[in-house]
């Protein structure tokens, strides 16, 4: 039974749930967590019904009814919404983590040159922008080059997790070479097998930096 922190999960598709909360069994077995999940901002997001700076409102929002729950941090697992979820950290009390900014600041200790594999088109954007920011704050020149997993998305909505393995794992034997491969989105992590085996380069994945990122912040926090 945990008997660490209680840890706020906000989930904006149903296929990101179990990768962090295995990750988090694995890395962090002491720490609770609780899932909020509305599905409708990745499905919005996608289709355009409604705007960015709707979506990022909701996202806002969430963080406010997580707050509810009395979390010692708030973790968000959908890479799309970049630009609310920093709002909602800059609004709160409490560690508010963006679902890849842990796996970017890996990627630095890494090298310069850094491949992202995505499956969610609509979270590209976002994710680059962030990333140069990042750079830039750093003074690097690194850079990331996206790759996309064509239907493997698809596929792990369909129940298929073998396809969706496999095709994240043909899209990284393309990447010729990198100095590290990102899994884009939380839902990935359960590839990150499938591509080690097929490369020698050092393969990042969201749930595992982030749980070890909020694992510190909240061990290093005050009283």
């Amino acid at each position: 039974m945990p008997t660490g922190p209680r840890i706020a999960l906000i989930h904006a598709t149903r296929v990101a749930i179990d990768p962090i909360e295995l990750a988090v069994r694995e890395l962090w077995p002491q720490a609770e967590t609780v899932s909020i999940l509305d599905e409708g901002l990745s499905a919005d997001r996608a289709s355009g019904r409604a705007s960015l700076e709707t979506l990022n409102a909701r996202i806002v929002t969430l963080a406010r009814y997580a707050e509810g729950m009395k979390p010692d941090g708030i973790l968000y697992t959908c890479s799309a919404f970049g630009r609310g979820i920093v709002e909602a950290a800059a609004t709160s009390a409490l560690p508010v983590l963006k679902p890849n900014e842990a796996m970017f600041e890996a990627a630095f200790d890494h090298g310069t040159d850094i491949a992202m594999i995505y499956t969610f088109p609509p979270a590209v954007t976002g994710m680059e922008e962030e990333f140069a920011e990042e750079a830039a704050r750093r003074g690097s020149q690194a850079r990331l080059r996206s790759i996309h997993a064509g239907g493997a998305l698809e596929a792990l909505r369909a129940g298929d997790a073998d396809a969706h393995n496999r095709l994240i794992a043909q899209a990284a034997q393309a990447i010729g070479t990198a100095d590290a491969i990102l899994l884009a989105h939380f839902s990935m992590a359960r590839a990150a097998h499938s591509v080690r085996s097929v490369t020698g380069i050092p393969v990042l994945s969201s749930p595992e930096t982030a749980i070890r990122k909020l694992q510190a912040a909240l061990t290093q926090r005050p009283e």
